[in-house]
């Protein structure tokens, strides 16, 4: 059954743009279904600041799809760029790659170890797993295949007869960047970081020598590599006369029957736009400067190929959190599968829809993953609630939030697959740690969380647990993990006064009555409250919360040797009545 977002009246980032593709498409009256479309490169890594090129597009097209349009999502793979240089960290790849430099991704040899045929291929594989982990739906694009089997053809001879006009549209640009001063140059800086990023082959928007601007990029035919200029070019025959600069090669070929090289990038999108009938793809902040490629691209979509420039809004930065220790390891920014590894696709598909493109956020890899999932799990009650009220009622979520959780949890085709009891995840962390890959340890604790339901296997609480575990596993330093006592601190424990004891005591006497997660809970923040002749439901004051912090700071030394550690209740289950007896006894 198809998960309903909420209609255009929750005035969502996605169903206000989802108005506007339907009635940009209605304006242009073709017929066809709509064109949504992304660009990836995949010239190494995709990380997850590429993910948003993706998602923006995809949460678009899906709340198109539910409103009963027909969509195609377009995701170009800009396998046909060149290799720019040797990413850093790739496991099975060193600086003999170099050698390639200037090849297109399709020819470069995929690392070491690898099983696909290419580099290309091989971090599109990655990618691609990923996006149908998160319920992408998309047609996918070998930008080597189009360019190599003719698909472009009749486009690169039509460019390349307009070059004059072409090279009038960017001359503007060219004009206003001299002597533009320091805002000009950081923007130039911004634009090629842009391009680095998102696979436009290089920002020279020629590779004409003596002919003059031109608007193609032979590959050379000795060495593979683009490092030519061409020559010649005769309009009526289509001879085109081109020099390698990597290895001297020179050729003359047919332009008509020549498919050994590509369009410069600020022509090759336009003319990707106009060929696939594109009505809305996002891009890069860095692409809104003067003489972007999105900007140019505009004007020669039009004048050049006769089409129309897509709606496109601007995407801003995607953060991480605790990338510091990713980056050690691995050498580069995260990528969807990494996040994938210690996060539900549904959390993952929710910090994307929930912010509007232009807005930027972070993607948590250290411990505020466990506060993004505590809101997480707080906003999917309040929908649960709004769910079951009575018409009239007060909703318990905003309506722009309810529709960011139906589109995190599932999409037109149906719901994504997800955990059958979602266990909070620092409680699942918590247990992942304590019990350090026991399952049958695991599966005993958090079927002590709530005795009156307990869990039955560890599959219920899967794939979340295994999410959190592996969080632990990979992101938690080994310093800061949980390795519980096997004997008692007597020293410690010889050195308590007389109201420290009779807290352990109370605490200890009040196991069996309170095993449960919640019983524990109101157990340990409970002692301190009886040990200052309090009511059990006396409000907090800065003595009892005092009071508070240092019992459990008592209680962490006399268990873990530390003074903090994972919640209480939950190090309680871990531990066992009889252990945590034993450890707290005299």
């Amino acid at each position: 059954m198809p998960i309903v977002a909420q209609s255009t009246e929750t005035s969502d980032w996605v169903s206000r743009f989802a108005d506007e593709v339907t009635a940009e498409s209605e304006r242009r009256g073709t017929g066809k279904p709509v064109v949504v479309a992304s660009g990836l490169s995949p010239s190494g890594p995709i990380h997850l600041g590429n993910l948003r090129e993706v998602m923006t597009p995809h949460l678009v097209a899906d709340e198109l799809r539910r409103r009963g349009h027909v969509v195609r999502h377009l995701i170009s793979w800009d396998d046909y760029d060149r290799f720019r240089k040797v990413p850093a960290g790739v496991g099975g790849v060193d600086e003999s790659w170099a050698e390639h430099i200037g090849k297109p991704l399709t020819s470069v040899p995929a690392p070491k170890g690898s099983e696909h045929p290419n580099w290309a291929e091989h971090f599109k594989s990655a990618m691609a797993a990923s996006l149908a982990d998160l319920g992408v739906e998309y047609e996918g694009i070998s930008q080597t295949a189009q360019y190599t089997s003719g698909a472009y053809r009749e486009q690169v001879l039509h460019a390349v007869r307009q070059r004059a006009e072409i090279d009038a549209i960017l001359g503007q640009y060219r004009t206003r960047k001299s002597g533009g001063g320091k805002q000009q140059k950081q923007l130039d800086e911004a634009e090629l970081a842009a391009a680095e990023g998102s696979g436009a082959a290089g920002e020279e928007d020629s590779s004409g020598g003596s002919v003059g601007y031109f608007p193609y990029k032979p590959y050379c035919g000795h060495c593979e590599k683009d490092l030519t200029t061409v020559t010649g070019y005769d309009d009526d025959t289509t001879e085109m006369t081109y020099v390698c600069g990597a290895c001297g090669h020179t050729e003359t070929v047919r332009l008509a029957e020549f498919d050994r090289g590509k369009l410069v990038w600020k022509v090759d999108w336009p003319m990707r736009w106009a060929y696939e009938g594109v009505v809305f793809e996002p891009s890069g902040v860095d692409h809104s400067s003067p003489g972007s490629s999105f900007q140019v691209g505009g004007q020669i979509v039009s004048a050049v190929f006769g089409g129309r420039q897509p709606i496109g809004p601007m995407y801003a930065f995607v953060g991480i959190t605790g990338m510091a220790k990713m980056s050690s390891s691995k050498g580069g920014v995260p990528t969807p599968a990494d996040a994938l590894r210690i996060m539900e696709p549904q959390l993952l598909r929710w910090l994307y829809a929930r912010r509007r493109p232009n807005q930027s956020f972070k993607i948590a890899f250290d411990q505020e993953i466990q506060r993004l999932y505590d809101e997480w799990d707080r906003l999917a009650a309040k929908v649960a609630q709004s769910a079951g009220a009575e018409p009239g009622d007060a909703p318990a979520v905003l309506p722009a939030d309810a529709a960011a959780y139906a589109r995190a949890v599932g999409t037109a085709a149906g719901e994504l697959p997800r955990t059958p009891r979602p266990l909070p995840y620092r409680t699942l962390a918590s247990v992942a740690d304590i019990t350090a890959g026991h399952r049958d340890q695991a599966l005993r604790i958090l079927s002590d969380l709530d005795p009156q339901h307990p869990l039955t296997s560890l599959d219920e609480a899967r794939p979340r647990f295994d999410r959190a575990e592996a969080w632990i596993n990979t992101h938690v330093p080994a310093e800061q993990r949980t390795v519980v006592r096997d004997e008692p601190d007597t020293e410690l424990l010889a050195s308590l006064g007389e109201s420290d004891r009779a807290s352990l005591d109370l605490l200890v006497e009040g196991l069996e009555a309170h095993w449960s997660l919640d019983g524990l809970t109101g157990l340990v923040y409970g002692v301190p409250k009886t040990m200052a002749g309090l009511a059990p439901d006396a409000p907090p004051t800065p003595e009892l919360k005092a009071a508070q912090r240092a019992f459990f700071a008592l209680l962490y030394r006399l268990l873990v040797g530390r003074d903090t550690g994972p919640r209480l209740p939950t190090l309680l289950l871990a531990v066992g009545a009889d252990r945590v007896r034993k450890l707290l006894a005299a």
